[in-house]
């Protein structure tokens, strides 16, 4: 169980290291290309630029994600004893603040979780889910979602976007200048195009990182669910469920996919390629070699 968890938190590293290597080879490219030597002032605007803008995703990822997906939230216990008692006893467990608890209007079973650190947080779950859940399985996708913000997933999701966003804005000026005539101060053709189409197929390969990264932090959110209940097979038999009643939500947003236990999209072959979620099958495969463990 602790080695799932270690495994996953150093395979979130290697990702996120592997990100500014991509980075800094292209605006090393960028600079050889079209800057005197020296100068490195379009890595620096880029870093800037997607700093700034993952600090306010940061701080408003939150109250976004639970106004895109319609949520209600539940003020007392009295308004759903069942979820609040479920959350409310993991976070005794845990020894984490009490998140705000929120339920969602959909008949297609799924949650999320999100907030920048513990004292901040917020889970929610649909309608759909609290239907077809035992009280067992219910425990084990909250203690999964619990387990996001224990693992402070909202942060590595905002560096790990922070670094999309710069891979994209370097490769868009590099085109740019490519396009409409900046010159290329050190006349190398080879390189010129080598740098063409390093800056094509850099975002399409940051976009597949940012997938790894989504996906490792779904096994590690599960081995903590784990940890917690001490009952993975309660998790896998739910995520089997989410399977087998698996739909679309009604309120689709590609932005915050990742934040869900299950893929809230439309499935396709391209879905399937780019989902922000590792297959179901494999992660039930997972929770029971944990559960043998035991």
């Amino acid at each position: 169980m602790y080695s799932a968890i270690a495994r996953n938190k150093r395979n979130t590293v290697f990702i996120i290291i592997l990100f500014l290597v991509m980075i800094a080879g292209l605006g090393w490219l960028a600079n050889y290309v079209y800057s005197p030597p020296g100068s490195y002032g379009i890595l620096i605007m880029t870093i800037v630029i997607a700093s700034g803008y993952a600090l306010v995703q940061y701080f408003m990822a939150g109250r976004q994600a639970v106004a895109l997906s319609g949520g209600v939230r539940l003020n007392s216990k009295a308004e759903n004893p069942r979820l609040w008692n479920i959350v409310e006893n993991l976070s005794i467990t845990t020894g984490t603040p009490m998140p705000e608890i929120y339920v969602i209007n959909d008949p297609a079973p799924n949650a999320f979780a999100t907030g920048r650190d513990p004292r901040h947080a917020i889970v929610a779950a649909t309608t759909g889910l609290l239907e077809i859940m035992t009280d067992s399985e219910l425990e084990g996708v909250m203690a999964h979602e619990l387990g996001h913000v224990r693992n402070y997933d909202i942060r590595v999701s905002m560096v790990v976007f922070g670094l999309v966003v710069a891979v994209g804005f370097i490769s868009d000026m590099f085109l740019r200048m490519a396009f409409f005539g900046r010159d290329n101060k050190n006349g190398n053709p080879v390189v010129m195009v080598f740098g063409l189409v390093a800056m094509v197929v850099a975002p399409l390969v940051a976009s597949m990182v940012q997938l790894a990264v989504s996906r490792q932090r779904e096994y590690l959110a599960d081995a903590t669910s784990a940890l917690t209940t001490r009952n993975p097979d309660a998790l896998a038999s739910a995520l089997a469920k989410l399977e087998t009643y698996a739909r679309p939500m009604r309120k689709q947003n590609t932005s915050m996919a990742h934040l869900w236990i299950a893929n809230p999209l439309k499935p396709g072959a391209m879905a399937k390629l780019f989902s922000t979620h590792p297959p179901i099958e494999e992660r039930i495969e997972r929770l029971h070699t944990m559960g043998r463990k035991f």
